[in-house]
C-alpha cells in the first residue's frame, strides 16, 4: 500500500508542485492550506508522514508541530524560507525530524523524506519509473533511454524533461509550467531552455514509431502524444 504524505502548505504553487513529484515516487498525497486543517486532516488520514510549512493561517507550523508530537511520532519534515539557525534550532525543539529551507530542490526533499522514514523504522515504496512505448522504454531508475533497441545516451535533464512529458500522455504542458516541474520552481533560466531540451530529444526519436510523437502545441508548448489515447 502507497504511503501517505500530508502537506501542509498555504502556497498552492509550492503544495501542487510537492504533489506532483511525490505522486510520481508513489506516494499518497493530501494537502492542507492552513494549520488548524492541517491537524484535522492528520488526526483523520493518520499519514506516515507531514510536510509542514511554518507561516500558515490558522496555526503556525510551530503550533501543528507541537499538537501533531503530542498525539503522535509521525515523521515531521519542516518547510520556511526562513534560514536563520535559531528557527532551526526551534523546529528541532518543537519535535520536527528534519527542516528544509526554501527555495529547495524537489531531489533533496524526496531524498530526505525516504531518509526521515527509514529512520523512523518505516522504508518508502518506491513505484518503478519505467515507461514502455512502441520501440521507447525511458528508464529512470536505471536512467537509459532506450530508441529502437538502442541505448541512446542522453543527458539527465533531458531524460528528466522527456520522462514527465510521457507520464502523462497528451497533456500540453506551457514552457512555464515544465522549467517549474522539471528544473524546479526556483530556476531563474528562461523558456528557451525547453525549447533547446526538446531539439535535441527530437533529434534522438523523430522518425521512430508513428505511435507517439514529441509534439509542439503552437503558442502553448510541448506534449508527448500518444495514438488512441
Amino acid at each position: 500500500m502507497a504511503k501517505t504524505v500530508l502537506i501542509v502548505e498555504d502556497d498552492n504553487n509550492i503544495a501542487d508542485l510537492l504533489r506532483l513529484y511525490l505522486e510520481k515516487e508513489g506516494y499518497e498525497v493530501s494537502i492542507a492550506p492552513d494549520g488548524l486543517k492541517g491537524v484535522k486532516q492528520f488526526r483523520e488520514l493518520q499519514p506516515a508522514l507531514v510536510l509542514l510549512d511554518v507561516m500558515l493561517p490558522g496555526m503556525d507550523g510551530w503550533g501543528v508541530c507541537r499538537t501533531i508530537r503530542a498525539e503522535s511520532k509521525t515523521p515531521i519534515i519542516m518547510l520556511t524560507a526562513k534560514s536563520e539557525t535559531e528557527d532551526k534550532v526551534q523546529g528541532l525543539k518543537t519535535g520536527a525530524d528534519d527542516y528544509i529551507t526554501k527555495p529547495f530542490e524537489m531531489k533533496e526533499v524526496l531524498a530526505r523524506i525516504e531518509a526521515v522514514l527509514r529512520r523512523s523504522g518505516i522504508e518508502p515504496e518506491k513505484a518503478s519509473r519505467k515507461l514502455v512505448f512502441d520501440k521507447l522504454v525511458i528508464d529512470m531508475d536505471a536512467f537509459e533511454l532506450t530508441v529502437d533497441g538502442k541505448k541512446i545516451p542522453t543527458p539527465p535533464k533531458e531524460m528528466e524533461l522527456l520522462y514527465h512529458l510521457a507520464s502523462t500522455p497528451n497533456r500540453v504542458y506551457t514552457r512555464n509550467q515544465l522549467l517549474d516541474e522539471v528544473w524546479g520552481f526556483d530556476y531563474f533560466g528562461d523558456t528557451r531552455t525547453v525549447d533547446v531540451h526538446v531539439k535535441r530529444l527530437r533529434e534522438k526519436l523523430e522518425g521512430v514509431s508513428d505511435q507517439w510523437e514529441l509534439k509542439t502545441v503552437w503558442s502553448v508548448g510541448y506534449k508527448f502524444e500518444v495514438a488512441g489515447r
